[in-house]
């Protein structure tokens, strides 16, 4: 698999990551631990170097899974994960006080079974701890050798700006897709001109891009996506248009929706790498897969033209989590 760059940070990954937290968190039961360290495992040996996780995903339980998979190829891979919930519980709020980020880094060390963290994101911003405050607390832990790069997640441009200022950032990780497309606004450029690379999670719209969501699906108990407001049944049915034209172009290419929407991500800036996640060895071989598919500019013309076409229905983010984005 190809590589790409983080912006101008130095960090180099493969061009698709994965995301682990479907893995044990938010989509349903949690994959046996075999088979999700199989999985893992499987995706390192098909080029993907570059893995996604949180201490709010079980809360815990994800690190952990990702320190047992990684533990034999820990030196051939690139481990992302998170900070900024209390306890790493998204539903007590938000915590990125300096004692908690040092404790929280402590923890995700023992957890993943390392003695570094290439990338750490705070996952959302604080609206309690100045945003310096928090860059300068990841500094300390540079410095110490025990974080190699810093990201953030869901944060907005001035936000961005300020803690850039501060210490580098290597990465923002947001929600981009052919059915979210907010960052093209005021995100991209910013992190175009700051030099800051773009991680994308949900690449393929929690699912709905691949085509194997429809209006008559019902999800798991504990799946999230019961309480998103994109995923009523009734916008499910509304948004139905814009997977029947992500089908269109895939036929034509010879190629599936999941590979379309994600080398359309792949198209749009050299330094942005999609996480996409799954539970299933043969949706991780046709994401991987993307990496292959060129869009010409015909293409990504014609992807543009039928965009401007429908209106895609529904919130991404029920209303008290809606509150913590793009602060």
């Amino acid at each position: 698999m190809q590589k790409r760059q983080l912006g101008k940070s130095g960090l180099e990954v493969s061009s698709i990551g994965l995301g682990c937290m479907g893995l044990s968190f938010a989509y349903g039961p949690a994959l046996e631990q075999k088979a999700a360290i199989t999985l893992i495992r499987d995706a390192f040996d098909k080029g993907v170097d570059f893995f996604d996780s949180a201490e709010a995903y079980g809360p815990y339980t994800n690190e952990a899974l990702l320190g047992e998979a990684l533990a034999p190829i820990r030196d051939q891979v690139v481990i992302a994960t998170k900070f900024g919930f209390k306890n790493g519980r998204p539903d007590e709020g938000l915590d990125s006080r300096p004692e908690t980020i040092k404790a929280v880094v402590e923890a995700s060390l023992k957890r993943l079974k390392t003695d570094r963290i290439e990338l750490l994101y705070q996952h959302r911003i604080d609206p309690q701890v100045p945003i310096e405050e928090v860059a300068g607390v990841v500094k300390q832990l540079v410095e110490a050798g025990k974080v190699l790069h810093f990201g953030m997640s869901e944060a907005g441009p001035d936000a961005i700006r300020r803690a850039h200022a501060v210490l580098p950032v290597a990465a923002l990780q947001s929600e981009y897709s052919l059915w979210w497309r907010e960052p093209e606004q005021q995100i991209l450029p910013v992190l175009e001109e700051l030099g800051i690379g773009f991680v994308p999670f949900s690449p393929l719209g929690k699912g709905f891009l691949t085509g194997a969501i429809d209006a008559n699906t019902r999800f798991a108990e504990g799946d999230f996506r019961n309480v998103v407001p994109r995923f009523t049944e009734e916008n499910r049915k509304a948004n139905a248009h814009l997977v029947e034209v992500l089908g269109q172009i895939a036929e034509g290419k010879g190629a599936t929706r999941a590979q379309v929407a994600l080398a359309w991500l792949l198209a749009q800036k050299p330094w942005i790498v999609p996480i996409p996640g799954t539970t299933r060895l043969h949706r991780l071989e046709e994401n991987i897969g993307a990496a292959d598919l060129l869009l010409t500019p015909p293409d990504l013309a014609a992807i543009a033209t039928a965009l401007e076409q429908i209106k895609v229905v529904g919130d991404r983010y029920p209303a008290h989590l809606q509150k913590n984005v793009n602060r």
